[in-house]
């Protein structure tokens, strides 16, 4: 059960008291008080919020007495539970309305603070369940199984992997996300779970329509959700190693760029990652290996000369000691471009 730290208390306390002209103390399910305009106080065990919380109704006490002073305590009740006390210091007849305030109040408080720890006890739980999911190897436990029918899941069907990026939150996204598992992998990426393999080009078409900056990338049908993953995963990795124009890159498009991208050719070191400082000689590469290596259309394309260009190109081969105007050298630069995003 979610309870009101002492600091949390005390400022309701403050702002509280700033419009109300009474004493307020806030106790916690104990009866110990952890709030108070009387901050002396704070730490004690208030006997009129005892009373309040063994009988479960307002105690009003009308005069002052050795152990307590006169006033209302309201036991505080979330989902049934007994959780704490408001207490206000005056004549009950007085008070009664203020301690009806300060209780609705902190009510809401802590109802907020139990559905936000609610929320994230079930994102800690689903960010759990998909790190074993995405790192599971061989047969599904019947534990695993079963967690993944929370999802919607059925460990049993086999499941297409699908990486999402750049994608606005409109409404009809909102909806597509309703149809399947998805699961959030970081700020800018979601994998969503196609286990029907018939509508999965349907449903990227969808995704993609009004969605001009999306990037998907998807792995094969595969019985292991893991295997499909690392294979969307690598795809995404080759898109953005060669920023690739296509919206959409399926894993066996690229498959073999990905296994080229696995290969270590050099033992020094990545050739490309020479050029990580230098931004415009990067995204030169890029396009001059998208633009099959043709000195016009990279020029049109980077809107710059072709001397420019070709200076680029000269700076590349000072810089990483590869030519990419020689087929041999440019596919040698392409692998360790592509090794750098692997």
């Amino acid at each position: 059960m979610f309870q009101l730290s002492r600091e949390q208390a005390q400022e309701i306390v403050d702002k509280m008291m700033k419009d109300i002209p009474y004493n307020i103390n806030i106790m916690n399910h104990e009866g110990i008080i952890i709030g108070s305009g009387n901050p002396s106080r704070v730490g004690t065990v208030h006997q009129g919020a005892v009373q309040a919380l063994t009988s479960g109704k307002m105690v009003k006490i009308w005069k002052d007495g050795h152990y307590e002073k006169q006033g209302t305590n309201e036991p505080i009740v979330i989902n049934h539970k007994r959780v704490g006390v408001i207490g206000i210091s005056g004549n009950p007849e007085e008070v009664s309305p203020f301690c009806r305030i300060v209780k609705t109040t902190v009510s809401l408080l802590i109802e907020q603070g139990i559905a936000l720890k609610s929320l994230e006890d079930e994102a800690n739980r689903k960010k759990a369940f998909l790190e074993s999911l995405l790192s599971h190897a061989g047969a599904y436990s019947q534990r695993l199984q079963k967690e993944a029918a929370q999802y919607k899941i059925d460990l049993l069907l086999k499941t297409t992997a699908l990486l999402v990026q750049n994608c606005k939150l409109d409404e009809e996204y909102s909806k597509l996300l309703l149809l399947v598992p998805s699961f959030m992998i970081d700020e800018d990426t979601r994998l969503l779970l196609i286990q029907d393999k018939g509508s999965v080009d349907s449903f990227i078409e969808r995704m993609v329509a009004g969605q001009p900056n999306i990037l998907i990338a998807t792995g094969r049908h595969e019985a292991s959700i893991a295997a499909s993953y690392t294979q969307a995963k690598s795809a995404m990795n080759v898109r953005q190693a060669l920023d690739l124009s296509k919206k959409v890159v399926h894993y066996d498009e690229v498959k073999f760029l990905v296994k080229l991208s696995n290969t270590c050719l050099h033992e020094n070191g990545n050739i490309v990652s020479k050029l990580e400082d230098t931004a415009d000689l990067l995204e030169t590469l890029r396009v001059f290996i998208n633009q099959d290596g043709s000195i016009s259309n990279t020029s049109e394309q980077l809107n710059i000369h072709r001397n420019t260009l070709q200076y680029r190109l000269k700076r590349i081969k000072t810089i990483t000691g590869k030519d990419p105007r020689n087929i041999l050298e440019l596919f040698e630069l392409t692998q360790s471009l592509l090794a750098l995003y692997s």
